[in-house]
């Protein structure tokens, strides 16, 4: 890639609900009116001076797609080799499954072992950039790990608040990355009122989910991959587990934006949701026609990605979904654990509890006639089985401690009003 290519063509960033424009190359969390922001580029200049072609000769990570992501000085570009991830053709699992095209895209091999890398990859980049110096992130998991490995690379100050509960992988790594670790006595979104609560007072710039445009630029990422992989011809349907949508949502920004190359065609996936039974907020809405989710109580489910009781993009979701003819799917804990251990024992692939829903709903899905025997399907593995390893214990009837229950004293505490 020629150091001209490696220059972004970001114009402006974009509030999703109104349309107002805001400067780019200035710190920004969300728009004025509290919507999250996207990222637009020069595509009709981008067209002129890149082809797709001159991909061959890119770096076998995101970055690949560097005029298509918002940093414009390569040396602030902030890289654990992150993306560029394997397409698996399924056999064993797809003959069960009356499925002919199966195809699973393994994110689990990214740094950190989860998708969050990405995102975090581009966001971290673009602290460098504008000269942030202290992050502060809610996760359910796996985005703390990777905030916190991408701020210790990158030489930032992290803040990372968890519940409680976590997986006790995404504790260990977040120390051991050196970032601030706090559990919260409650979920996500208890954590992220934390987070918005000292964001003033210590000055640290907040990285959750949708409240800074970046993380969805790196997202996005996982769309192009596919789309490059598949000699750029989109799958028929694409199976996406939705706790934050982040994602879903930058997949379908990537489709646009690579349509608008004259990269590919105007063909879409149809786009599926899928979550937990205990936590299926944007399942709800898509069923009942509501054009955004209510707050799911007392969320509850061992794919801890998935425990999002309320997303602040899941408008952006429930309109990909629509727009593509897709669905939304809710599964059982028992289906989506009996899912990733399928994919172990017939196909050597061990996932998430995540990667485990996508399976359970796409056999729902085949069942009803939803999807045809021939379609092409594309699902999304998002992270390592073996940062669940409380997940399948509790599948094969034990239990393990969690990080609160090893760990309290190490770990600063935070309380929930």
């Amino acid at each position: 890639m020629s150091s001209e290519l490696s220059l972004s063509a970001v114009t402006h960033l974009e509030c999703s609900k109104t349309g107002e424009r805001f400067d780019a190359g200035v710190v920004h969390n969300t728009s004025r009116a509290g919507w999250p922001l996207l990222v637009r580029y020069d595509l009709d200049d981008l067209k002129k001076r890149w082809d797709r072609d001159s991909l061959a000769d890119g770096p076998e990570s995101m970055w690949r797609y560097a005029p298509l992501l918002p940093v414009r000085q390569a040396s602030h570009i902030v890289s654990l080799r992150e993306g560029w991830t394997p397409l698996h053709r399924l056999g064993d699992l797809a003959d069960r499954l009356e499925c002919s095209n199966l195809w699973l895209k393994d994110e689990g091999v990214n740094p950190t072992g989860s998708f969050k890398a990405r995102g975090l990859s581009c966001a971290i980049s673009m602290c460098r950039e504008l000269g942030v110096h202290k992050v502060a992130i809610p996760t359910a998991g796996n985005a703390g790990g990777a905030l916190a490995a991408y701020a210790a690379a990158a030489g930032l100050d992290a803040h990372v608040f968890m519940p409680r509960d976590v997986p006790l992988a995404n504790y260990l790594e977040a120390k051991a990355f050196g970032a601030n670790v706090r559990l919260v006595d409650g979920l996500i979104s208890d954590c992220g009122r934390l987070v918005a609560e000292g964001k003033t007072s210590e000055g640290w710039f907040d990285v959750s989910t949708l409240k800074e445009p970046y993380r969805i630029e790196g997202k996005k990422t996982m769309g192009l991959e596919a789309a490059e992989q598949f000699g750029w011809e989109l799958p028929d349907a694409i199976f996406y587990p939705t706790g934050g949508g982040v994602g879903m949502i930058g997949m379908w920004k990537a489709f646009d934006e690579l349509e608008r190359l004259g990269w590919i065609g105007s063909k879409r996936p149809r786009m599926v949701a899928v979550q937990a039974e205990g936590c299926a907020p944007i399942v709800r809405a898509f069923e009942t026609g509501a054009e955004s989710s209510e707050f799911w109580q007392n969320a509850a489910t061992v794919a801890s990605g998935l425990r999002v009781p309320k997303a602040l993009g899941d408008f952006l979701v429930l309109q990909a979904v629509r727009e593509s003819h897709g669905t939304a799917v809710a599964v059982s804990e028992r289906d989506l654990m009996n899912g990733c251990e399928e994919l172990a024992a017939r196909e050597g692939l061990f996932v998430a509890p995540e990667g485990g829903a996508c399976i359970a709903a796409l056999a729902t899905l085949r069942r009803s006639g939803f999807l045809k025997s021939s379609d092409r399907i594309l699902i999304y593995n998002t992270g390592s089985g073996y940062k669940y390893l409380e997940a399948w214990t509790t599948h094969y009837g034990a239990s393990v401690p969690t990080p609160g229950d090893l760990f309290s004293s190490a770990a600063t505490p935070a309380s929930v009003p």
